[in-house]
């Protein structure tokens, strides 16, 4: 029965991508002022998949003009075509023929052309306001640039595609419009226009249909780096071309991005300026991700499928955003086709994934459904192989540390392990004012990462000290499983070209489990020992948000936010050891409400300033935290800019790092109480400038941060204060301190041409505290001095070359050198190890190049690609961390590296 389905629907989509175009059933949209035909009926094909069959040398010349509403394709050709001696016919299997020559027999009456005539009445200093969409689907376009046509004048749409733009010459005036991956538009005003509503139709650029490559602006662009301070646009279809592990990974090309940390393959997590991956706030269309990685963190949990706009705000961002310390990560999923059905399909070593979109109720509704899930191919098993470090180097420590340990060798393992995400979107336009959407996200990893170790396991050994030898067996238990269910509706109302709000609701659930044992036999003489330890962690966090954020235009330069938001959090974390020993148990609930105000105001069009306030009441601490934004823009000149910002950040909710040297240290989410957990606040201070023209764009900004209120779990230190007589409290356990990070990026964007990229490169600095760690502040575990990335696209035809080059210096780490015993609640021992000095040591220096090679061809009417990537080509062994174990008192130490040179397949296809 399945697979009839499956076939009645194979057979149903093959059907609907070639049925050929009917003339009367066709309705299309035309708005061409004095342009070519060819180019003309090039764009018809591209927005309405017609085919067109000319000579182009025929047509040479000719240009036309015409502007209409949505009317039947044989009306509207024989509007497009009166008075130029020019005519079609249609031929059979869908092809239109257009010649220059006598009528055809059956002649095309044109009794609605007059009502299309452009009228001589002009007016000036007029406002337009509308939506900015794609031609293809009718997805609305946010941060798109909406500016006149020869002027500095301009706005950008919000994250609903809406714009309002006033003070307008006439109307008459061309308006251009810029949007990441999409040609560059020129849109002209017509007086018969409704400029209250208008539909602005762009289309991507570098489009190909068949045999005619159009490239109607030569711009490519993966990233907009120049939307404002430390702000970076990026979209999923412009990274597509960028090497990958098979997956379009949008979070791993931001890793591509100064000042976000681009060596580590462990985790899609951004680390911004210095920052972690918990201070970064992730808002996918209102609700917030706690956690972005999939597969051991190799790629981000987000289909790009679903995604068709990312905003990243590295520091300095503004007051509607709050709760972190970092940076903002704001996704926009798609809302659905809005023209036509759609599907996709895709498959690579690592998973397959699928989509489809439609419209309903006659394109008032549109709803999207894609999702993806893992199989464990040799490629996955490869990366597997890679995080538990089979395959790796021994690692043998010259000289005998104190204790008389030894160590080398490391475990086997045997990882089993599946991810799986899902998203949907319902999409309904109930007026020109209101739009109502219902947004849904699930994703969830599980992972068996148990492992066996024997003597065999490092070729025969034989261990012991003191002329003792024995032999041991070691089988460890590790299971996991981890993940995110997220939800939001979101009603915007346009109340007037002036107004604009956007209310919503959303529900946020991360959960994390982790069941880690571990039982240890050693045969000595006539002696058998077992030892049975282990550890059990739950993490539990919700979010229950509800916001109400307003836009108030009062002229062109002048502009106000405004709104309020509540975040009820309940979050509970367990930790247990040796299954009798609860170390921590945690339940905690707090609700924090935010009031938020900015205004920003444009001087003589050359001054832009922003300034805001935030105010939070943490009910948890009955504490109100006012947090002040500012920043600046000084334009110099059309090329030449000088940027800064200042602000001050709160964040309520942290994950915190629980050190563990000898297994990897582990984090978890708690609830800032003010007592063993501060609330943790930053300063950023950034300063800046940029030049750009039409072909590059060099910028550079310094910044500096404080922190305030980190914390750290550690139970390899004694709390102050502890001596004989007295218990000890684990939650004393958690140590905190002040920081600070910073440093100065460096970007070089090439982004014109066949050949688009950038270089990138950061130096920077972060700095902890801990008093408890010793006298003098250390590097931070994510600190990395110098990074550089090259990283560069090029087309040719239908095949699309990239590569990425990423060079780091090593990050700090703390090494065991030695080990004892302290005797815990419950009568047993636990053995603790004696370090060196906090991160004292580095890690040996980051360098991968991966190149990619796609090329996009047609099956049918549908669209398709095939490509492949090279992760680190030249096969290089980078040290992700080192594993240390105790037996019988040798140490024994593994390095744990990432993935050695890898190939990577994949194939995807579009029905449009």
């Amino acid at each position: 029965m399945t697979k009839r389905l499956l076939l009645v629907l194979a057979t149903l989509l093959i059907y609907t991508a070639s049925k050929a175009q009917d003339l009367d059933e066709t309705k299309v949209k035309l708005d061409v002022s004095n342009e070519l035909l060819t180019l003309v009926l090039v764009d018809l094909e591209l927005k309405y998949r017609l085919d067109f069959e000319y000579n182009p040398e025929e047509l040479k010349g000719i240009r036309v003009s015409c502007e209409s509403r949505k009317i039947p394709l044989r009306i509207a050709l024989g509007i497009l075509l009166q008075n130029t001696g020019v005519h079609f016919i249609e031929e059979e299997k869908g092809k239109i023929k257009v010649y220059k020559g006598a009528a055809p027999t059956k002649i095309v009456q044109h009794a609605e052309s007059q009502q299309y005539e452009e009228t001589r009445h002009r007016q000036v200093d007029v406002t337009a306001s509308g939506r900015v969409v794609d031609g293809n689907t009718g997805e609305s376009l946010p941060f798109a640039n909406i500016s006149v046509a020869g002027s500095s004048q301009g706005v950008s749409s919000n994250v609903d595609g809406y714009f309002t733009l006033m003070n307008i010459p006439t109307d008459t005036t061309t308006l251009l419009i810029n949007y990441l991956g999409y040609a560059t538009t020129a849109y002209k005003l017509h007086p018969k226009m409704d400029l209250e509503y208008l539909t602005i139709e762009i289309m991507e650029s570098n489009v190909e249909l068949q045999e005619v490559i159009v490239q109607a602006s030569s711009e490519e662009q993966i990233l907009d780096a120049s939307t404002g301070i430390s702000s970076i646009g990026i979209t999923p279809d412009a990274v597509s071309t960028l090497p990958s592990y098979g997956e379009k990974d949008v979070f791993r090309s931001l890793q591509l991005l100064p000042g976000v940390s681009g060596s580590n393959e462990s985790s899609s997590g951004l680390y911004v300026r210095g920052g972690t991956p918990d201070q970064n706030l992730v808002l996918f269309d209102g609700f917030t991700v706690y956690h972005v990685d999939h597969l051991y963190g190799f790629f981000s949990a987000f289909n790009a499928q679903a995604i068709k706009d990312i905003q990243l705000h590295k520091g300095g961002f503004e007051p509607k955003f709050g709760g972190r310390i970092s940076s903002v990560v704001e996704l926009t999923g798609k809302d659905g086709n809005t023209e036509a059905f759609n599907a996709s399909a895709g498959i690579s070593l690592l998973s397959y994934n699928g989509h489809i979109e439609s419209p309903f109720a006659d394109g008032k509704g549109s709803f999207l459904i894609a999702a993806r899930r893992s199989f464990q191919s040799n490629f996955y098993q490869n990366i597997a192989d890679s995080f538990t470090g089979i395959g790796g180097t021994n690692n043998n420590q010259e000289g005998t540390p104190p204790g008389g340990f030894r160590g080398f060798g490391q475990a086997e393992a045997q990882p089993n392990s599946y991810f799986y995400d899902l998203n949907a979107k319902l999409t309904y336009r109930l007026s020109k004012k209101d739009i109502f959407s219902l947004s849904f996200y699930n994703g969830q990893d599980d992972l068996d990462n148990s492992r066996n170790l024997d003597n065999n396991t490092f070729g025969g050994f034989r261990g012991g000290r003191g002329g003792n030898t024995f032999d041991f067996q070691s089988s460890n238990t590790d299971i996991s499983d981890w993940g995110n269910v997220g939800t939001s509706l979101k009603w915007s109302r346009r109340w007037s070209d002036r107004f604009y709000t956007n209310t919503g609701i959303s529900y946020s659930n991360y959960f994390s489990t982790r069941d880690r044992r571990n039982a240890t036999t050693v045969s000595r003489a006539d002696t058998l020992t077992t030892r049975t330890t282990g550890t059990y962690e739950n993490n539990d966090l919700k979010d229950f948000t509800i916001k109400i954020d307003n836009e108030y235009i009062i002229s062109n330069n002048h502009q106000l936010s405004f709104g309020i938001q509540s975040t009820l959090n309940e979050i509970d974390y367990i930790f247990q050891q040796n299954d009798t020993l609860t170390l921590l148990n945690r339940s905690e609930s707090a609700q924090t409400s935010s009031l938020y105000l900015q205004d920003q105001l444009t001087i003589r069009n050359q001054l832009i300033l922003k300034g805001g306030l935030r105010a939070n009441y943490y009910d948890l601490n009955k504490k109100t935290y006012i947090e002040p934004r500012l920043s600046a823009t000084w334009l110099l000149s059309d090329q030449i800019k000088i940027k800064g910002a200042y602000g001050q950040y709160h964040q309520f909710a942290n994950r915190v790092v629980r050190e563990d040297i000898q297994l990897g240290s582990r984090d978890f989410w708690i609830l800032s109480d003010d007592e063993t957990v501060p609330v943790t606040k930053s300063n950023h201070y950034i300063l800046g400038a940029a030049y750009e023209d039409k072909d590059f764009l060099v910028d550079i900004e310094a910044y500096h941060k404080d922190l305030f209120g980190l914390s750290e779990y550690s139970t390899r230190l004694t709390p102050s204060g502890f001596g004989p007589g007295r218990t000890l409290e684990y939650e004393e356990f958690f140590f905190t301190s002040d920081g600070v990070a910073r440093g100065i990026e460096f970007l070089l964007q090439k982004k014109r041409g066949k050949f688009t990229g950038w270089l990138g490169y950061t130096l920077s600095e972060v700095l902890y505290d801990f008093e408890a760690f010793g006298e003098n502040p250390f590097y931070a575990n994510q600190d990395q001095t110098h990074e550089l990335k090259l990283v560069g696209s090029y087309s040719l035809g239908r095949w699309d070359f990239s590569g990425a080059f990423i060079y780091a210096t090593g990050k700090p780490y703390t090494a065991p050198t030695g080990y004892y015993e302290l005797p815990l609640i419950d009568g047993s021992t636990e053995s603790y190890f004696e370090v060196s000095t906090k991160n004292g040591l580095r890690l040996p220096d980051y360098h991968r190049l991966d190149l990619s090679a796609t090329y996009n061809f047609y099956l049918g009417n549908s669209r398709a690609s095939l490509g492949m990537s090279l992760i680190n080509l030249y096969n290089r062994e980078n040290v992700w961390y080192k594993e240390y174990e105790v037996i019988e008192g040798n140490l024994f130490v593994t390095d744990v590296s990432l993935i050695k040179l890898t190939p990577s397949l994949f194939l995807k296809w579009n029905l449009r």
